[in-house]
């Protein structure tokens, strides 16, 4: 979701409410989201606590990695749902599996791992609960034209004797 994309409204006839979790709430860019309400990290607890999917969307840096772990988890109501289609590292690995394992968060869907390609004999992949995709679940025809554009945007960079944009870390 972008700032001034419009999909937020297509789940309000559902009853949702959308919460974001961000370093910085007041940030002018947040207002664009069109999120019911924004909480700071340090109010992680009161944000997850009322979150029934929690969806991961955020970069992998040394500050976000293992961002959920088993505190974390605990702090969701009982019958919700973890996504991650942001990076494998993001989630807590034996902290996601001890959870699951117990039936909270009711289940997971995983679109990014902790090692990819996902060995196809990784226990988290026996859960009953847990549903995985091999890292396509954001391919569309939108991210397509904005990777092609990162990518040439990369390449006229490097031309120009400069460092590509956004490298993993």
């Amino acid at each position: 979701m972008r700032p001034g994309d419009h999909r937020p409204a297509l789940l309000r006839p559902f009853g949702v409410r959308l919460l974001g979790l961000t370093r910085d709430p007041d940030d002018p860019k947040v207002a664009a989201y069109g999120l019911d309400q924004c909480f700071s990290h340090d109010q992680r607890e009161l944000c997850l606590a009322q979150t029934d999917i929690l969806v991961l969307c955020l970069p992998l840096t040394e500050g976000t990695r293992n961002f959920i772990g088993a505190r974390e988890l605990a702090w969701l109501p009982a019958g919700s749902y973890l996504v991650n289609i942001g990076r494998g590292g993001l989630v807590d690995y034996g902290a996601l599996h001890a959870a699951l394992a117990c039936g909270h968060p009711a289940g997971a869907g995983l679109d990014v791992f902790w090692q990819e390609p996902i060995p196809v004999d990784d226990p988290l992949l026996a859960l009953p609960n847990v549903i995985a995709t091999p890292h396509v679940g954001g391919a569309t025809d939108r991210s397509y034209v904005d990777i092609a554009g990162a990518i040439a945007l990369n390449i006229e960079r490097l031309r120009q004797g400069e460092g590509p944009l956004n490298q993993a870390i």
